[in-house]
């Protein structure tokens, strides 16, 4: 009933997405200083345990079943009622719907990971906690549900591939929103403890992001390959683009963080229109990708908002910039599933893609900003001057990354 070679490749994706989190975690490790690896790190890794038992509980149910047209699915597959060996993927019944639960669980794990970039040394583990908990139930299932689940935006009209709107935005304008509650940090100094750590980091992400995007297709076809080819494009372009620019304007210097900063910057960027375009507008949304997402961080840093990590830059300029140019250049000639973007005459499609990525960006700032402030009556959010100043690794966990005596 099921065909191997679907199956096979959505696992090896699955992987991939999977392995996406501890490269999250080396990347932002890298960047953070050298008092607060292990503290950045643990956020992504713990996301792996607690997102897995929330997505087996209730998180796939309500992302997945029930709500047709609606905002939030039901409770009908709490802890995969009703799904056994023989059920079948709705949307692709050559696989089997435990496969594309775990894919999409990879999906939940990373998701509010991302966001952590922003608060480096600032954020208790236990408001942490409560924080990953709440941002899945109230921001990503709804728009899971929404944009792919079958839900309101899904019936409306509105695409996003592998995640710009579900993913990215909603990630990156949460991390806006907790830069602004929280406020700078006490050493707001950003020197990168180990650019080996970034690089190792942003080669598991872009590696990943393959399984991210090309498994989006959930089939093995011609999209699928073209979904993969898309991402490295738009990655390769935005790398280089942000090189060049940071090169000739404040640098005077190639950066090797630059190169990477852009690499992830056009990854993030080609997400939603990945299986939607072609592969010269892949090209072109990597040029774009790594000089807007580049002003964005120089905007970020002249309002003296301390996104540690660039989170909003990358990730939350980046998803709404893909998601916007797919409303301009998806065609259906390159995929008959999806919709004619504005250069082909899809006026309406452009104006959806618009008001549901800015619509997105809004609600998951607002709720994110009015959340903290709820969790921080229930247990403090910033952790207190004396943890700050010995780092979050020592302060708060008791471990340190590097032994001191044999470096």
């Amino acid at each position: 009933m099921f065909d191997t070679g679907t199956t096979g490749f959505m696992l090896l994706a699955t992987s991939l997405v999977m392995l996406m989190t501890p490269g999250l975690a080396f990347f932002y490790g890298g960047l953070a200083g050298k008092k607060n690896i292990l503290g950045i790190m643990i956020q992504s890794f713990v996301s792996m345990g607690i997102t897995t038992i929330l997505w087996f509980i209730f998180g796939y149910s309500l992302c997945f079943s029930g709500g047709a047209g609606g905002v939030i699915g039901n409770f009908d597959k709490v802890m995969m009622h009703g799904v056994n060996l023989n059920s079948a993927y709705s949307g692709n019944p050559k696989l089997p719907e435990f496969v594309f639960m775990a894919y999409q669980m990879m999906f939940a794990i990373i998701t509010p990971a991302l966001i952590t970039g922003a608060f480096v040394n600032r954020v208790t583990f236990k408001s942490y906690l409560i924080f990953l908990v709440l941002w899945q139930v109230f921001v990503y299932y709804p728009f899971v549900h929404m944009v792919w689940g079958g839900g309101f935006l899904a019936q409306w009209g509105v695409l996003d591939f592998a995640g710009g709107i579900v993913v990215h935005a909603t990630a990156g304008f949460a991390a806006l929103a907790s830069v602004i509650y929280l406020g700078k940090r006490r050493n707001p100094e950003n020197k990168p403890n180990s650019i080996p750590l970034i690089a190792l980091g942003t080669g598991l992400l872009w590696f990943g992001w393959y399984g991210f995007n090309a498994g989006s297709a959930l089939d093995v076809n011609a999209v699928t390959g073209l979904a993969f080819l898309n991402t490295d494009i738009a990655a390769s372009f935005a790398a280089v683009t942000w090189l060049v620019i940071e090169w000739s304007r404040g640098a005077k210097q190639p950066k090797f963080v630059g190169l990477l900063t852009g690499a992830v910057a056009g990854l993030a960027t080609i997400t939603p229109a990945a299986g939607y375009i072609s592969l010269p507008y892949a090209a072109v949304i990597g040029v774009l990708s790594g000089a807007v997402c580049y002003i964005a961080v120089d905007f970020k840093n002249k309002r003296g908002w301390d996104d540690a990590l660039d989170v909003w830059g990358v990730h939350g300029m980046g998803g709404v910039l893909g998601t916007i140019l797919l409303g301009v250049f998806a065609s259906k000639q390159v995929n008959p599933a999806g919709a004619d973007g504005l250069i082909h005459g899809g006026s309406s499609f452009f104006i959806k893609e618009v008001v549901a990525t800015l619509g997105a960006a809004a609600y998951a700032f607002i709720f994110t900003y009015i959340m903290l402030i709820v969790i921080n009556k229930v247990t403090k959010v910033r952790v207190p001057e004396d943890v700050e100043d010995r780092g979050l690794d020592e302060g708060l966990h008791g471990e340190t990354a590097y032994d001191e005596g044999v470096l």
